[in-house]
């Protein structure tokens, strides 16, 4: 395929994903929420709740990581890290991970992380919101809420996966022509000259 008609037809799928999104807008709008009890995190100054993470804001971001052994998450929260500026004009955001708030504090601060997180110890909140295992094991995933006065519902959730939306990493490989081929992320990586 030459190289015109090629970037042509990129344009027409990219199209055709924008106006999916529109739709996916919509869909939003249109969920009924879903009423969520208070939950207790951990974090290094002490016990936090769920409704104090907003900071007075209406909406939440609360990002479902499932800790600092998981290459994945570590690279899907790379990328957070770089977003969060601009989250944070938007929306509170917040990352939860069953790792205790000195594990966090010490892995962010090894990744240059700014936001903030909270511990799920057991993953009892994962769990609730449908992001762990039968075995307590968490899963990757996305949760929005809205405060309503002194009431707190999720609007949207979206696991997470490779190639999903909310990684800039897999969207950039789909430029290349092997994709992302047979890369999978690392806790570290060796440097390359």
């Amino acid at each position: 395929m030459q190289y015109d008609v090629g970037q042509r037809r990129l344009l027409s799928l990219r199209d055709k994903i924008r106006d999916l999104r529109a739709e996916m807008r919509a869909v939003t709008a249109a969920i009924e929420p879903q009423p969520v009890a208070d939950h207790v995190f951990g974090t290094l100054k002490g016990s936090t709740t769920l409704l104090a993470l907003f900071e007075g804001r209406h909406d939440l971001i609360v990002i479902h990581n499932m800790g600092s052994n998981c290459a994945y998450c570590t690279l899907w929260a790379d990328g957070y890290s770089g977003l969060y500026p601009h989250l944070k004009q938007r929306a509170a955001f917040v990352v939860a991970s069953p790792d205790t708030p000195e594990i966090q504090a010490k892995f962010a601060a090894r990744r240059g992380w700014q936001f903030p997180m909270v511990s799920d110890k057991a993953a009892a909140f994962a769990a609730r919101m449908g992001y762990a295992t039968e075995e307590g094991r968490c899963l990757p995933g996305i949760s929005i809420f809205q405060r309503r006065g002194e009431h707190i519902v999720r609007v949207n959730d979206a696991s997470s996966r490779p190639h999903d939306d909310f990684c800039a990493v897999w969207h950039l490989f789909d430029l290349l022509p092997a994709g992302a081929g047979c890369f999978l992320p690392s806790l570290s990586y060796a440097v390359t000259s």
